[in-house]
């Protein structure tokens, strides 16, 4: 028997930066490592990933890192990862792959630890196995694991939706899930996005018909907007123009590679007399698809919006079509997105979140899976508290006893011993967000945030000074630039007012007939008595820099 723990470095209560560790007694097996953005306030920052200390610090008992599906919450921090882990192997279908390597190439790292799987294929790892199995999601080969220990399997779902018309690689396998089930599953854990929303997803989440109409409304140029990796959607926009007069043209070198790379292997059915050029751009009835890169909302087109985009200026006449519905975390950003289109004297279209859905599971989807595994222990995963605690009311509905739901914050641990939830444990992990601003491997730091909030909210102010290298007098200066702290052509007085007391400040600071200059008590002493002054006169608390150099 074995002594199994569960727990999250990334992914409850938050959207994105799925990260899931269930370790069974030495080995550790990891589900997914995503990222997720900062949508609120990001001060530069380009997107957040978990904090992998636990995993450098024992990695060498990693059996592997088995992603679901090739989304950026769930794939977006295997580059990062990669650097910090070499030697890990990275597990996942053929399509997770092939995304995967695209974004180490893009980073210039190696692909060498990838390991393509087949759903329905066992691997085997000592006394313990993982078995795939294909389940439905706006993305081809999305897959379940199932990891079977000696005392029961352990189901992580990833993303899923039941609906009967996905078929091919969007398919999912009943019959396996309803097996694995049958054979004991000691603990499931499952998505909480929707386990607010009644019914199925399903047709909620196809939207053919809405894009046929918003074709046939509008005759002329139509910007639409699509994530990279939302496939299904892709299709759909295809399938709808191909009966129609009009060709597409895709903007964007990653969406153009991703589509490529697709059609080639058979995960896109597009004829190419659809695909259009940079020369139909202009075209009336032309339709225009950008994307945003991993997946960060309406980047390119607010470019486009403000004038900056270099291929496509926008009309009155064009229509903006967003193509996904909007989601939690990102409703703000869209509803300004909106008002700017309309300032722009152009159509906006956007899927309305409350009728149409994203491909993840609504109550009825998981009471479903709930069923076909008939778990002991029941985890709800993915989403913020409120939806998890949606999931475990959703469980316990079912049947589930309410000391068998684990609602869980990241780092918090579940212990089986020999099967049964060990209830006397309260070991919590160290977890925490690593935040990465552009192409930097390292964590940004609070540190550097404060420094940026400061500068937003009261701006800089640089003292300037130069001092003669043998007498030690002022030569030059003090100057004062400001940026982004006061309009300087109505604050003439106050800028005078702090030449004289920088003088002041500086010259008091350096003794008589002194060899030696103490320039780290000067700066001190600048920044000290300016912000005191500073404050006085305007209540504001700029950042103070003093520069000063001898000749």
């Amino acid at each position: 028997m074995s002594k199994i723990r569960i727990f999250s470095l990334g992914g409850l209560n938050e959207n994105g930066k799925n990260l899931y560790v269930v370790e069974v007694d030495q080995d550790i097996f990891v589900f997914d490592a995503g990222l997720k953005y900062d949508n609120e306030r990001s001060l530069g920052i380009d997107y957040v990933i978990p904090k992998f200390d636990y995993l450098i610090k024992n990695q060498k008992r990693i059996k592997g890192i088995f992603l679901t599906h090739g989304h950026e919450s769930h794939i977006g921090a295997i580059p990062d990862m990669i650097t910090l882990l070499p030697d890990v192997s990275i597990y996942g279908t053929k399509l997770t792959l092939n995304m995967v390597r695209n974004e180490l190439e893009e980073e210039g790292l190696s692909s060498n630890n990838l390991k393509e799987i087949r759903p329905h294929h066992k691997l085997e790892f000592g006394k313990n196995s993982l078995f795939p199995i294909s389940v439905t999601h706006s993305i081809p080969d999305a897959v379940c694991y199932v990891l079977y220990t000696e005392d029961g399997a352990i189901v992580y779902t990833g993303d899923f939706v039941f609906d009967a018309t996905m078929t091919g690689l969007y398919k999912t396998d009943i019959g396996k899930l309803a097996y694995v089930g049958k054979q004991g599953v000691l603990c499931l854990m499952a998505e909480s996005l929707y386990a607010e929303r009644e019914g199925h997803t399903s047709p909620n989440n196809r939207v053919a018909d809405f894009i046929k109409e918003v074709l046939n409304k509008n005759e002329n140029r139509i910007i639409a907007t699509i994530f990279t990796a939302h496939f299904y959607r892709i299709q759909e926009i295809f399938d709808e123009v191909s009966k129609t007069h009009r060709k597409i043209v895709i903007m964007g070198k990653k969406l153009q590679d991703t589509i490529n790379q697709a059609i080639e292997n058979k995960y896109l059915s597009i004829s190419p007399k659809v695909i259009g050029d940079l020369s139909n751009l202009e075209d009336k009835n032309v339709v225009v698809l950008i994307s945003d890169e991993k997946e960060k909302p309406f980047n390119n087109l607010e470019r486009i919006i403000k004038g900056y985009d270099k291929y496509i200026k926008l009309k009155e006449s064009d229509t903006i079509f967003i193509t996904e519905p909007s989601y939690e975390g990102i409703e703000k950003r869209l509803a300004l997105i909106m008002d700017e289109i309309a300032m722009a004297g152009c159509e906006a279209i956007a899927l309305s979140s409350k009728k149409h859905l994203l491909h993840h599971a609504s109550r009825e989807d998981l009471m479903l899976m709930i069923n076909l595994m008939n778990p002991k222990y029941y985890f709800p995963v993915k989403g913020e508290y409120r939806l998890q605690y949606a999931n475990a009311s959703l469980a316990e509905s079912l049947g589930i006893p309410s000391n068998h739901i684990l609602l869980k914050q990241n780092g918090d641990v579940c212990e089986f011993i020999d099967g049964t939830l060990n209830e006397q444990c309260f070991d919590h992990i160290e977890v925490g967000d690593v935040l990465i601003d552009g192409k930097s491997q390292g964590d940004i730091g609070n540190l550097v945030l404060k420094d940026r909030e400061m500068l937003g909210e009261n701006g800089i102010v640089i003292v300037s000074c130069t001092l003669d290298k043998q007498t030690k007098k002022i030569l030059g200066g003090p100057e004062i630039l400001t940026r982004g702290f006061i309009y300087v052509k109505d604050n003439q007085d106050l800028l005078e007012e702090t030449k004289i007391l920088a003088r002041e400040i500086i010259e008091n600071s350096i003794e008589p007939n002194a060899k030696r200059v103490d320039y780290s008590q000067i700066k001190n002493d600048v920044r000290e008595h300016l912000g005191k002054f500073f404050y006085e006169k305007t209540e504001a608390k700029p950042m103070i820099i003093t520069v000063i150099q001898e000749v």
